[in-house]
């Protein structure tokens, strides 16, 4: 298929994926509305997802259109945590055995997780080297050597049709109503290219924005310049947005969407997570928050917009999330 996934390809996806995904809240606030100058605010609770967050629609789709001898060797894949969570999901769901890498430092909660969903986890020793590289490296030679289908978390134009479920299902809860400005956090860029082109062709003057940790934010450089371009990366709170350079698919799809970028600090981020909790009763890993948290920033375009907010994740144990907030405060 095209690396720009087709308006059709999107609804065949979701057609397949709704029957095994959780239909996931669609939550108006006019605390948040309020807070952000905004006419009216909603946030897609994809956090409440299966598995904890939005991966189990890309990867449930991509493991649906694996061939039958691929799906009967299985595929391996790398990943911090919650695109493993998915795909040992999707993998249980379907029969598919799941290998995953996993860099040593990933949180633990999210390894016990994948492997509580039935998939081998092998861990990757990275040192000082990028631990995305590190980890992709071994889980080709896996593929390799074990004669195993390797998946990408991310740069696959089969996840950005599966991951738009979220937004097609966004804008069924809304009934008819139109966002003016969507922001959705950015890893790779798997759901952010899957929203912003279901999105777009329901929206043609929709604004959308990706959200991404500073140091990381790949994708918006990438825009900006019309090119894939490596960032330096750094420390940062939001584990799970630590791509240093977007997907060749992802950035096909949003650059077609007209996305625009923007970096956020990880004070933005736990701001968003005590946002998520006080006002939606939502707990939030950071990674998770990063869209809700610049939308309270004041850095975004949202006097008298209609807003439409993706909370992505909330795989977090609670001493973490309690410390990010009174750190926060």
């Amino acid at each position: 298929m095209s690396l720009v996934p087709s308006p059709s390809r999107l609804a065949e996806a979701y057609a397949v994926t709704r029957m095994a995904t959780r239909r996931t809240p669609l939550l108006e606030s006019e605390v948040l509305a309020q807070a952000m100058g905004a006419a009216r605010v909603f946030v897609k609770a994809e956090n409440l997802q299966r598995a904890g967050s939005f991966k189990l629609r890309g990867a449930f789709w991509r493991l649906s259109v694996l061939d039958g001898a691929a799906r009967n060797k299985g595929v391996v894949a790398y990943s911090s945590g919650n695109f493993a969570q998915g795909l040992a999901a999707a993998g249980r769901d379907l029969g598919v055995p799941v290998t995953i890498v996993m860099p040593v430092d990933a949180p633990e909660m999210k390894r016990r997780a994948t492997e509580g969903f039935g998939a081998r986890v092998v861990l990757s020793e990275h040192g000082d080297r990028p631990r995305e590289e590190v980890a992709s490296a071994l889980a080709q030679r896996l593929a390799v050597e074990e004669g195993l289908t390797l998946l990408h978390p991310f740069d696959d134009p089969e996840i950005v049709a599966g991951q738009a479920g979220a937004a097609l299902e966004a804008l069924e809860q809304m009934e008819g109503l139109l966002p003016d400005v969507v922001l959705c956090p950015v890893g790779g860029g798997g759901l952010m290219g899957g929203v912003a082109l279901a999105v777009r062709a329901a929206a043609p003057s929709v604004r959308l924005i990706a959200l991404e940790p500073a140091g990381y934010d790949g994708m918006g450089e990438s825009l900006r310049r019309g090119e894939r371009v490596r960032v330096s990366g750094g420390a940062t709170i939001c584990d799970a947005l630590q791509a240093t350079m977007p997907g060749e698919a992802t950035f096909a799809a949003c650059r077609a969407a007209g996305v625009e970028g923007m970096a956020v600090s990880d004070a933005e981020a736990a701001a968003g997570m005590r946002a998520g909790f006080e006002a939606l009763k939502l707990v939030l890993e950071p990674s998770g928050a990063v869209a809700l948290g610049a939308a309270l920033s004041g850095r975004a375009p949202l006097s008298g917009a209609t807003v439409l907010i993706f909370a992505t994740g909330g795989n977090i144990p609670f001493d973490r999330f309690a410390a990010h907030l009174q750190r926060e405060t």
